[in-house]
């Protein structure tokens, strides 16, 4: 490997993208080095019998900020989910819907028994709240269960709304994440749907790489340590530049500095994905567990929202598990398949499981703290940069944000 440039970026993950896409306009000449054979680290799709399997079910915000910057979204052709929720609990199923986007069913919803109608008041007045001050500005964090409470929420809607649905986002079960990390994404949620591109979540770093200079990422290209402002590779090869980034998962990070930063702890989650010549449901909606029991947390079929998803005539449903659990992928299929009879009948039996992601570092964990500051450094010292989601927040926008930050940390170095 010659010509060494000015920057070598380890990982083609978004934060390694993001960073490349700044330092190529700011005319700075840059190498990533990909160990694997593809761009996107945790943000990838594989085809299996003609459907899009993301790696792990993952849905993309259309309010967040850096992504509107950085992305072209009307390229990405993103599909929308329905913004709100069916909620199972004690044997039945109860909608929760936007009273933007359907207000009779959220005025019918109102008296179903995920939470009273002064707890649905309440929420529009959390999100007024929220809207109007930026994530910074809360004095003293605490767990995002306690947040909810002093926002005068009944315990009632937080165990059968909040703590079904923001388990299925934060990765861990009982809403210990955060409340400024909840302050970020619940106004997000509240502004625009969820969404997904229509060739699957891999389209994001694909659009992000098809921009970078011809040559910028070298694939196959594994990284063993990271020293000052030296790369050691897999095959004993060193190469040096005049900045290094490392731009991986929070522990791998740790690893490859050797300690340099402390190595974050992660949550983790599987996802099960199924096809069937039925779909359970006709929506593209989030359904969640609030029974208190079974594995599942969340299920979507994701050719409602995105047909290109599935082969004609077939429908692909996503189910998620919170955390990872010790059973075998046979034993846990069977687990997850007992639950949904109970909720959709011996339909359930006939799904083809497709396939089972097991994601051990899905997410970094966030409990009250990790994010003050909001934003952790990036710069190292002089010449060693760390980026990722570790390093803002644990989303995609955060992933983006933190690769830029990263660029112009090391441009102002550079003197660029």
């Amino acid at each position: 490997m010659t010509n060494t440039p000015d920057v070598l970026i380890v990982g083609a993950g978004l934060a390694g993208l993001a960073c490349g896409r700044e330092l190529a306009q700011r005319g700075i000449a840059f190498r990533i080095l990909e160990a694997s054979d593809g761009v996107g680290g945790r943000v990838r799709t594989d085809t299996v019998e003609s459907f899009r399997l993301d790696r792990g079910f993952q849905i993309y915000l259309s309010a967040y900020p850096e992504g509107k910057r950085v992305l072209d979204l009307a390229a990405l052709d993103l599909k929308p989910f329905v913004r709100g929720a069916i909620v199972r609990f004690r044997g039945r199923f109860h909608r929760v819907a936007d009273p933007r986007s359907e207000p009779l069913s959220a005025a019918w919803s109102l008296f179903n028994p995920i939470g009273s109608p002064r707890d649905k008041l309440k929420l529009v007045a959390l999100y007024r709240q929220l809207t109007a001050h930026p994530p910074s500005v809360l004095p003293h964090d605490c767990s995002t269960r306690e947040f909810l409470r002093q926002a005068g929420l009944s315990e009632q809607i937080i165990d059968r709304l909040f703590r079904p649905f923001f388990r299925g986002v934060f990765l861990e079960p009982e809403l210990a994440t955060s409340a400024q990390f909840f302050r970020f994404l619940f106004p997000l949620f509240a502004a625009g749907p969820g969404v997904v591109p229509a060739r699957g979540m891999q389209a994001i770093p694909e659009q992000l790489a098809a921009a970078l200079p011809a040559g910028s990422i070298q694939f196959h290209c594994q990284v063993e340590a990271v020293r000052d402002q030296r790369v050691t590779l897999s095959s004993g090869e060193e190469l040096s530049a005049r900045a290094i980034v490392v731009a991986t998962e929070g522990p791998v990070a740790a690893r490859l500095l050797g300690g340099a930063i402390p190595e974050p702890a992660s949550n983790g989650t599987v996802t099960l994905y199924y096809s069937a010549a039925e779909p359970p449901l006709r929506e593209a909606i989030l359904v969640l567990n609030a029974e208190g029991h079974g594995p599942v947390n969340n299920l979507t079929v994701m050719s409602n929202a995105a047909p290109s998803y599935a082969p004609p005539g077939q429908a692909l449903i996503a189910v998620s598990v919170v955390g990872i659990p010790p059973d075998n992928d046979t034993e846990l299929d069977h687990r997850v398949r007992q639950q949904l009879v109970e909720w959709y009948g011996a339909a359930v039996n006939g799904w083809k499981l497709l396939r089972t992601y097991r994601i051990l570092h899905a997410l970094p964990a966030q409990p009250p703290g990790a994010l003050d500051p909001w934003q952790r450094p990036v710069r190292l010292q002089p010449g060693l940069y760390v980026c990722g989601d570790h390093r803002d927040n644990a989303s995609i926008d955060g992933a983006l944000t933190s690769g830029r930050r990263a660029a112009e940390a090391v441009a102002a170095d550079l003197g660029r």
